[in-house]
């Protein structure tokens, strides 16, 4: 048991006699680009004078109380039985590399003055705290002291973030094309708008451009058009069963339209009355019906093209999509009957059953090919 005392009684001596230096940091250089003071700055005295002179300099700057914070630390440290020394080093007003050279060497030159075998560091925000591994790798680093003062941390976090979303915006060309581009061209139509004193269709231009911009990025058009003309065979044919379906379904309103034409009158009464018959919508829907589904089809089967050239297992999901597309088909058609003719609806029932169970196949066969796809491919892609 006495052996066991003692070995306790020196560990606690050790512990209390280890020599710590507590370093306060300034990497952007406050207190010699405001304060004209050169560190490092050893002693508790000389950093007490340090942090007077840079908050005679600059009341609102936090380095002064993280100073103040260090040599309270260092108080502590010695009332407790520890051998301390407070210092200060700073680093140069822009940071960076030489910035953190400057530290290391100031650091360096602190441990040939005090021999210290630990290091407490003090600071006043995550900037500071940087440099951190720097240290350590002269310093055994015991202790970090993060000085918060009020509001300031907020307001200093605040302005980090602020700055770094303004520098993402700037020089990011992903972001920058939409904040600064669109606003830019905005600007740039307004100004010339109002030199050649067209305010009022400038004013419609713009909105109408403001309107397309907020509409391609809530959508990510800009991306699935990237994705579609990509120089590859994949990516020639949706991009030309994407036109050619488009054009088949602005061709199905055209062609709804010549079905119901020989009805339509000049009297707008006539054209309201005719819009809300059911036989009129029952034979535009007929009318452009084949040409609206082979324009969808068509757009489908150029995803299906393409995912089959990439090799892709997503082809299996473009498959069951013009399934479906097909199997609805006479649904779709029968209700177009239903609507011009007056049919019973229940004569939808039998296309309904027979393109659920399409489907239900379908599905089944796909999903089981699939599961044998060997790599676990997600069909979400």
């Amino acid at each position: 048991m006495s052996v066991k005392k003692a070995s306790m009684q020196n560990e606690t001596t050790e512990t209390k006699t280890s020599r710590l230096l507590v370093i306060c940091v300034d990497r952007d250089d406050d207190i010699g680009v405001k304060a004209g003071v050169v560190t490092p700055v050893i002693g508790r005295n000389a950093c007490i004078d340090a942090a007077q002179r840079l908050a005679l300099e600059d009341p609102e700057d936090a380095d002064s109380n993280s100073i103040f914070a260090a040599v309270k630390t260092f108080e502590d440290l010695i009332s407790k039985g520890y051998q301390a020394e407070v210092a200060i080093v700073a680093g140069t007003e822009h940071k960076g590399v030489q910035g953190d050279e400057k530290i290391i060497s100031q650091v360096k030159t602190l441990v040939t003055k005090f021999a210290a075998n630990g290091a407490v560091i003090v600071s006043d925000g995550e900037d500071d705290e940087s440099v951190i591994p720097i240290i350590q790798n002269v310093l055994p680093i015991v202790s970090v002291k993060r000085v918060v003062m009020r509001v300031s941390r907020t307001v200093e976090y605040s302005y980090a973030v602020l700055g770094r979303y303004l520098k993402t915006i700037a020089f990011d060309s992903k972001y920058s094309k939409f904040f600064l581009g669109v606003p830019g061209m905005l600007l740039l139509i307004g100004g010339i708008g109002t030199v050649l004193g067209l305010t009022t269709q400038i004013f419609a231009v713009l909105v109408s451009i403001l309107g397309g911009a907020f509409l391609i990025r809530a959508f990510d058009i800009d991306r699935a058009w990237t994705n579609w003309n990509k120089p590859t065979p994949g990516g020639f044919i949706r991009t030309f069963t994407l036109v050619a379906g488009i054009v088949m379904i602005l061709a199905s309103l055209t062609s709804g339209l010549s079905a119901v034409i020989p009805g339509i009158t000049a009297k707008p009464d006539s054209i309201l009355k005719l819009v809300l018959n059911q036989q009129t919508t029952g034979l535009f829907i007929s009318g452009m019906l084949p040409f609206l589904w082979m324009g969808i089809g068509c757009i489908f089967g150029g995803s299906l093209l393409s995912s089959w050239f990439k090799g892709s297992i997503r082809s299996i999901t473009d498959i069951l999509r013009l399934i479906v597309l097909v199997t609805l088909y006479p649904i779709v058609y029968q209700f177009t009957i239903i609507m011009i003719k007056g049919e019973s609806p229940v004569t939808l029932i039998p296309p309904l059953l027979l393109g659920l169970a399409v489907i239900l196949i379908s599905a089944s066969l796909l999903f089981h090919k699939y599961r044998k796809k060997k790599g676990g491919e997600a069909l979400s892609e």
